[in-house]
């Protein structure tokens, strides 16, 4: 950040008083900059034991598989966001969600917020995919997923999937985690 977006003086980054973080701060009107971390809400859905995957159309990782998800608007909820982005890049409206995994990503400064959720209906590519598809456990492109995070989420679901449970428990519990660092892999041939 160069500039006030209040009164368009330059800014510094600096430790304000009373704060413990660098922050943008404009001399000429006070205005303190925060950043804060973006959240991207998204989600898993589900078709019997399937699990809908959208081929991104855009950068970043343009080509490589992902689950539905994008960042928050203002003015929306988690679970709102990650219908919006499901219906866009998806073509697909869902029953049933609940949050399943929590990731930090303070590097980025991103939060992802996946949400588990059943397909209601018809799909298809939306402007941001060049393909979406139903894959079962054993036809999941592993190596050309875009994002760690995406890996993450789908390894917990079949995990989860396969695990026996005591009688009253709970399958698909909240997986809260993170990442510190990340590094895109190379494009597979």
């Amino acid at each position: 950040m160069n500039f006030c977006s209040h009164c368009g003086a330059p800014v510094r980054l600096t430790i304000p008083a009373g704060d413990d973080r660098l922050r943008y701060l404009c001399e000429r009107c006070g205005t303190i900059h925060y950043q804060n971390p973006r959240i991207v809400a998204g989600t898993l859905p589900l078709v019997d034991d399937r699990v809908l995957l959208c081929r991104r159309a855009i950068a970043p990782r343009q080509g490589y598989w992902t689950l539905p998800a994008g960042f928050m608007e203002n003015g929306e909820t988690t679970e709102q966001a990650a219908r919006r982005e499901t219906l866009e890049e998806a073509c697909a409206e869902l029953a049933e969600l609940s949050l399943y995994t929590l990731i930090d990503l303070p590097h980025i400064h991103q939060v992802y917020m996946i949400f588990l959720g059943r397909l209601a209906g018809d799909f298809s590519p939306g402007p941001e995919s060049h393909e979406v598809r139903l894959f079962e456990e054993a036809e999941i492109p592993w190596e050309a997923l875009a994002f760690p995070t995406i890996e993450r989420t789908l390894k917990h679901y079949f995990d989860d999937r396969c695990r026996e449970l005591p009688p009253g428990a709970v399958r698909y519990a909240l997986h809260v985690g993170s990442f510190e660092r990340w590094q895109a892999p190379a494009r597979p041939d």
